[in-house]
């Protein structure tokens, strides 16, 4: 089964927490603070594996979560870091924002391992907090918290040259006579229920890679038949060879199928009609020349004025196709190499502001509030609340630096809880 689309749920890891402690030993009856900072929390990365060509794998298993930081020790122990999970996809995978639909990474042109999710940061021991009026600090950083996310993973094919046409026109049998592919071929419509990539090899290391691109029929771009499950496919693809059957084995107007297979095209994809074109009217080898004349010049008249070339061919006997594959290498050529990248339309927010006077105050649920960030965690280290005058210097702190108006900005009534890292109030006026 060709899988191209799945949704996961990913998860960096969690920092983990400083600890708090104080050094203890013979003789020694007021020791300072040795605690040691937490671990850091694994990365969720992405990498290309060129070995994979479906997302198959993602249905079977839906989580991909790193490891958590471990909570710092005495002595200055660190905690150790968390696992970074390596999350492999097959070349010209894209991943959207499940919520929004948008784009945050293609992996096309990617060939060094991406951090999608940055683990949290380790929190700070103790130790980091003395001062000359604090000798003794009680108060340790948390760990950063995970970022996690469910995203939706696509894989657009990445082909230079996508062929499409209506069924049995003959796409199957022309893939397998100019490549290696081995397509499956019968006089049946939708034979072809996976796209199909065959690398076309021409003298002098001339060559390209060419897609078969099954099920685009009229309406496929609101979901008829199987075009939106393919359509995607032909989104990387740099140049268009219609096939038409120029014989008319089974009644169809050339032209008509053209005009209507582009306009499927542009429904989908506005971009896409726009890309170079050729036309190749197949199946010349069952009609005596005079027709094929007729219907050659037919299309030409028709379409040689929008700049498309016509190439009559048969797939069965090869006729006339070297001739196509060359005009098609040459206008690749002509076009950028890179594989066509999909711009990033979704960018992930999860560092809060980090400058080092910043405080962020959020409302995280109806009825909790959070105060933060490395001023306070500052404040904290050198104060403590657990005297009356230190919780005075705590509230006159949170008053000059407007957190009292940012938290009534937000909404905050009397009885809600404000969350100072690990540390728990009620407010009240």
């Amino acid at each position: 089964m060709f899988a191209d689309r799945a949704r996961i749920f990913i998860r960096s890891g969690k920092g983990g927490d400083g600890h708090v402690s104080f050094r203890r030993e013979k003789y020694v009856p007021a020791g300072g603070p040795d605690g040691g900072d937490g671990g850091n929390g694994g990365d969720l990365i992405l990498v290309v594996d060129p070995r994979l060509n479906t997302l198959v794998d993602f249905r079977h298993k839906r989580k991909y979560i790193a490891g958590d930081g471990k909570e710092g020790s005495k002595r200055h122990c660190t905690g150790a870091s968390g696992e970074d999970m390596i999350v492999k996809v097959p070349p010209g995978t894209i991943v959207k924002d499940v919520e929004s639909g948008k784009v945050i990474l293609d992996m096309a042109n990617r060939t060094e391992p991406v951090v999608l999710l940055k683990g949290g940061r380790g929190g700070k021991g103790n130790t980091h907090y003395v001062t000359s009026t604090m000798q003794a600090p009680k108060y340790a950083q948390p760990g950063q918290d995970a970022r996690e996310l469910w995203v939706d993973l696509e894989l657009k094919v990445i082909a230079d040259v996508g062929l499409v046409g209506f069924p049995n026109v003959g796409k199957s049998t022309l893939l397998s006579r100019v490549t290696n592919a081995n397509p499956k071929i019968a006089n049946y419509h939708f034979t072809t229920l996976n796209p199909t990539l065959g690398v076309v090899d021409l003298d002098d290391g001339n060559g390209f890679v060419i897609a078969d691109i099954p099920g685009i029929i009229e309406g496929a771009s609101e979901g008829v038949g199987l075009g939106l499950e393919f359509l995607r496919h032909i989104e990387r693809t740099k140049v268009m060879i219609h096939l038409v059957d120029a014989a008319s084995v089974e009644g169809r107007d050339p032209i008509e199928d053209i005009y209507a297979i582009n306009k499927e095209l542009e429904s989908y994809n506005e971009e896409l009609a726009k890309r170079p074109q050729v036309i190749a009217a197949n199946k010349i080898d069952a009609m005596p020349k005079e027709d094929r004349d007729v219907i050659v010049e037919m299309l030409e008249e028709e379409f040689g004025p929008q700049g498309i070339r016509i190439f009559p061919i048969s797939a069965v006997s090869g006729e006339g196709v070297k001739e196509l594959l060359w005009h098609v290498n040459q206008l690749l050529k002509e076009l950028p190499e890179e594989t066509v990248e999909f711009e990033q339309e979704f960018f992930l927010d999860f560092q809060k502001e980090d400058t080092p006077d910043s405080i962020v105050v959020d409302k995280a649920e109806p009825g909790v509030f959070t105060v933060e960030g490395p001023k306070v965690e500052r404040m904290l280290g050198y104060t403590n609340l657990e005297s009356e005058k230190g919780f005075e210097f705590f509230q006159k702190f949170m008053k000059e630096n407007d957190v009292l108006k940012r938290l009534e900005e937000l909404g905050i009534e009397e009885g809600d809880t404000v969350k100072v890292y690990n540390l728990e109030f009620d407010y009240y006026k």
